[in-house]
Parts: structure tokens; sequence; C-alpha cells
């Protein structure tokens, strides 16, 4: 389904979208960054800060290490501020390069078993549909962010996969 390279290609894209992420959120204030704007989880850094809890929460179900400690419904408030957000992101995205690095293919056949709280059940699904979720999810929520980020007037630069410098 999916290989060890593309995990690595993927870590690799996240690292190189949150670092420029973080470059206009640095320098935005705290009301721009936590004015509600409409989306499903507020402000931009409600949404960066959810997109950080489900990398960790993920990362803890594939790497075995610590979750984000708080549940779905806290995830917006994560890090209080742009600048613990990006302390915190540039971890994360560490530990998922690691991860990514380190993959084997067999990491990637079978299935993957945990508590869902989202919907207070065990699930059962297949690792590396559960991988190809993980990178959807940032991308899926990093576009969230770049709308509201282009509508207050900032711009992050480019998204597209094909536009990602060969070293990073």
């Amino acid at each position: 389904m999916i290989t060890p390279d593309y995990c690595r290609i993927m870590a690799r894209y996240n690292r190189w979208q949150n670092k420029a992420v973080t470059e206009v959120v640095e320098q935005m204030s705290a009301d721009d960054l936590t004015a509600g704007r409409g989306a499903f989880f507020g402000s931009i850094l409600g949404t960066l800060n959810h997109l950080l809890w489900a990398d960790l929460m993920w990362m803890s179900r594939l790497d075995g290490r610590d979750g984000p400690g708080i549940t779905l419904a806290d995830s917006p408030g994560l890090a209080p501020d742009a600048r613990e957000w990006a302390r915190m992101r540039f971890l994360v995205d560490g530990r998922i390069r690691e991860w990514a690095l380190a993959l084997d293919a067999i990491d990637l056949v079978g299935e993957l078993t945990w508590f869902s709280g989202a919907v207070q059940a065990e699930m059962r699904r297949p690792v590396a549909l559960c991988v190809m979720h993980m990178f959807n999810h940032q991308a899926h929520h990093r576009g969230q962010v770049h709308a509201m980020l282009t509508a207050a007037g900032h711009d992050p630069g480019p998204t597209d996969l094909a536009m990602m410098p060969e070293a990073q």
C-alpha cells in the first residue's frame, strides 16, 4: 500500500510546510492568531494546536511513546501561544522524521488497535491506512490554516509537494 520511502517524503514535506507556517505565525499578534475565523477549530492557533495534538496522538500509536495528554475537545488549547506551539511543533516534526527514517517495510504491515476517545470505541485498522491518514490529516488542516493566513493577509509560500526543495 505504502512504503517507508513514502513516509520519509511525507515527513519531510510535513516539516517543510510547518517551518513555513511557523515563520509566519511567529510574526503575528496573539489577537490575530486567536481570532475566530469560522474554522472548525476556531482560530489559526486553535487549528494548528489541533493538528499538533493529532500528530502526537498518531505518533503515540505508531511509536509507542507519549501522546498529547489531553482530549480532542481540548486540542485547540494545546499550546497557549505561537512561541510554545513552534517549540512543540519542532519537537514533534523531529519525532515524525526519526520514526519515518527508522521504518522498515514490515512496520507498515498488519493492523493497529487503539481506543478512540472521539468515538468511545476500540478501533482496528491497517497500519498503512493509519499512516496515510496521519499525513492526509496534516495536509487537510494545514490547508485550512493556509486559507486563514491568506485571508488575514499573510503568505506562507508554496504548498505543492512538487515544489518542496530537494534538501530539507
